[in-house]
């Protein structure tokens, strides 16, 4: 098998995938490491691999994964992983997939029981903490509405530690769309609130219902208009001398109080 270059087509082209115009253009993107690469398989979202001749050694179990389900593996130079990758220190093992956001309507259902909803998040690494928090407590789905990062950006795509192939991920530039169909679907919208109206301590009777969390952005929080149009605003209690939290702790903390009214509900009564 010839080793590939960052000059071969297929390396030229996949680079491209780093930036998200092309991304868009294509409906592809990369993963990257061992983790994200074995979700990426398993979910059947793979259309190539590249590894270097040192990954291949450490992976050799991913590699046999892709070539059992007929993916096209290309053995690349290191100079060539490096273009591939967006990280200091490239681990060798790189995957074009299918993109994985999901319509709207997709993610957002008159079944969904919970749904995180980040508003104009702009950090990758936030973006990709909320989506494996979201995974790892049960959530239907996670919707990045307004101006946000795209979930298919290489440190979103890492931080998820591959969650975000196992839950749906829709993208609403149109806040007032993304407000206007949770409530269509019946579901709860609850923001989060320095300044809130119910603390979360006393929130247990609210959180049985399905419900929407609305997260605002790093810098700013979230818009006053928007969180105007929940139904409820929550302040989370803080006890200690922290001034606030940042949004992948409050959304950590939201989630998790939800997921836990909602499982305690659902368990048969013995």
């Amino acid at each position: 098998m010839d080793t590939l270059t960052e000059r071969t087509p297929r390396v030229v082209s996949a680079v491209k995938l780093l930036r998200t115009a092309e991304r868009r253009k294509t409906g592809r993107f990369l993963a990257e490491g061992e983790n994200s690469v074995t979700e990426a398989l398993a979910a059947a979202r793979v259309h190539e691999l590249f590894v270097t001749e040192a990954a291949a050694g450490r992976y050799a179990t991913v590699i046999d994964e892709a070539r059992r389900k007929g993916v096209r593996v290309g053995i690349v130079t290191e100079r060539a992983a490096a273009r591939l990758s967006d990280t200091v220190t490239p681990p060798g093992l790189v995957a074009v997939c299918d993109t994985l956001d999901v319509p709207l309507a997709e993610a957002v259902t008159p079944r969904s029981r919970l749904l995180a909803v980040p508003v104009a998040v702009a950090e990758p690494g936030n973006a990709g903490t909320l989506i494996r928090v979201s995974d790892a407590v049960g959530a239907d789905a996670v919707v990045l509405a307004g101006d946000s990062v795209d979930p298919h950006n290489g440190k979103c795509v890492r931080s998820s530690a591959g969650s975000i192939f196992h839950l749906p991920v829709a993208r609403e530039r149109d806040t007032d769309r993304v407000l206007a169909v949770l409530a269509e679907a019946g579901v709860q919208i609850l923001a989060t609130a320095a300044d809130g109206e119910v603390d979360l301590d006393d929130a247990d009777e609210l959180l049985a219902a399905p419900t929407a969390w609305l997260f605002g952005n790093e810098a700013h929080g979230l818009d006053p208009q928007v969180a105007a149009r929940a139904d409820h605003r929550v302040r989370i209690p803080i006890r200690g001398r922290a001034e606030s939290l940042n949004l992948a702790t409050a959304a950590s903390i939201c989630l998790y109080a939800s997921a836990r009214v909602q499982h305690r509900a659902a368990r048969p009564i013995t």
